[in-house]
C-alpha cells in the first residue's frame, strides 16, 4: 500500500491541473496501481505549528480519517482544536500537522514525527485518556488511519 499526499496552494491551482494535465498524466500511470481512493480536504486548523509539506524533518506520518456523525461536527472539530492539538503539540518528537475536512462529515488529521518511536511515546501514553475526555467514540462513525514511513526518495 502506497499513501501518496499532495498539497495545493490553492483550489484554482488544483482544478487547473485536473482541468488540464490529471488525464495525460493518469493515462501514463495506467496498470501501474489498482483500487486508488482519492480525496480532497480542505485545511482547517494546523497542529503545533504553521504546518509546511516538508518532510526532509520527519521519518513517519501518522494520517488519520474519520466520517463523523452529522450532528456531532461541531463537536468533533473543537475536540480536535481544544484537546487532540495540544496533546500532540506538547509532545516530544512532534513536528507538525494539520486538520482537515471534506463534504460528507469526512476529515483527516495529518501527523508528522521525527519517529515511529517518539509517536509511539505518544499513542501509548495519551490516546485511551484523550479519546475518553474528546468523546471520541460518540463523535466517530468510522475511522481509518495507518502510520507511513516516509521514503526520502520518493519525496518531491
Amino acid at each position: 500500500m502506497a499513501h501518496v499526499f499532495a498539497f495545493w496552494e490553492s483550489r484554482a491551482f488544483y482544478d487547473s491541473f485536473m482541468a488540464r494535465s490529471h488525464d495525460r498524466l493518469a493515462s501514463g500511470q495506467a496498470g501501474t496501481f489498482t483500487d486508488a481512493q482519492v480525496k480532497l480536504f480542505d485545511h482547517r486548523f494546523d497542529v503545533k505549528t504553521g504546518f509546511e509539506p516538508r518532510f526532509t524533518d520527519a521519518d513517519v506520518v501518522r494520517v488519520a480519517h474519520s466520517r463523523v456523525h452529522e450532528e456531532r461536527v461541531e463537536h468533533f472539530a473543537l475536540m480536535q482544536e481544544k484537546v487532540w492539538n495540544p496533546a500532540m503539540a506538547g509532545s516530544p518528537g512532534m513536528v507538525r500537522g494539520l486538520f482537515g475536512g471534506a463534504p460528507g462529515n469526512e476529515f483527516l488529521v495529518l501527523s508528522m514525527w521525527q519517529s515511529a518511536a517518539e509517536h509511539g511515546k505518544y499513542r501509548v501514553e495519551r490516546v485511551e485518556r484523550l479519546t475518553l475526555r474528546a468523546q471520541t467514540a460518540t463523535d466517530v462513525a468510522a475511522l481509518a488511519g495507518d502510520i507511513v514511513d516516509l521514503e526520502a526518495p520518493w519525496t518531491v
